[in-house]
């Protein structure tokens, strides 16, 4: 089986990339269209959905919290504070770098390690490979895919090539 690393850092820090890229178009979009980036920014597929922000905020929470709960590298507590669409993609960039600095070591022999999530109703219990097979893999790519869609509801000409990025 391929190491926590390899299956997970990669993958997020290339679905990261491409969100980045994807929000680029959507800025792009919005300024030829005459629309507030905010009309971005608080788009919804339905009212008890999160926003675009709070879509960008989880993915990016999902990705840096595998390097830190099975990575065992140093959490760095962010502030769901971005307001702006330059908030939001710089939030992306600070993912992309948090998880480029993590090294592939940290992962080494955590497949059986205790990982616990603490939710508001209660604590999850996992294994390394649990949490990043089972919970976070999925999880990142949920929040993921939902930022596109809010992305292309609003008219981002964005397709599945830009979800999946260059293909090599």
């Amino acid at each position: 089986m391929p190491a926590l690393y390899d299956v997970a850092i990669p993958a997020f820090i290339r679905g990261l990339k491409n969100l980045s890229n994807m929000l680029e178009k959507g800025s792009a979009f919005a300024a030829e269209q005459g629309m507030p980036l905010s009309d971005l920014l608080d788009a919804r597929l339905i009212d008890d959905m999160a926003p675009l922000t709070r879509q960008v905020q989880m993915v990016t929470d999902t990705a840096k919290f595998v390097a830190v709960r099975v990575g065992q590298v140093e959490n760095q507590p962010w502030a769901d504070d971005e307001v702006s669409y330059a908030d939001v993609q710089g939030r992306v960039a600070k993912a992309i770098a948090f998880l480029e600095a993590a090294s592939p070591d940290g992962f080494e022999g955590r497949e059986d390690a205790k990982v616990v999530l603490t939710t508001p109703s209660g604590d999850i219990p996992f294994t390394g490979n649990s949490y990043v097979h089972g919970f976070a893999i999925p999880n990142f790519f949920f929040h993921l895919s939902m930022a596109y869609a809010l992305l292309r509801m609003k008219g981002v000409p964005v397709g599945k090539l830009d979800f999946l990025g260059a293909i090599r």
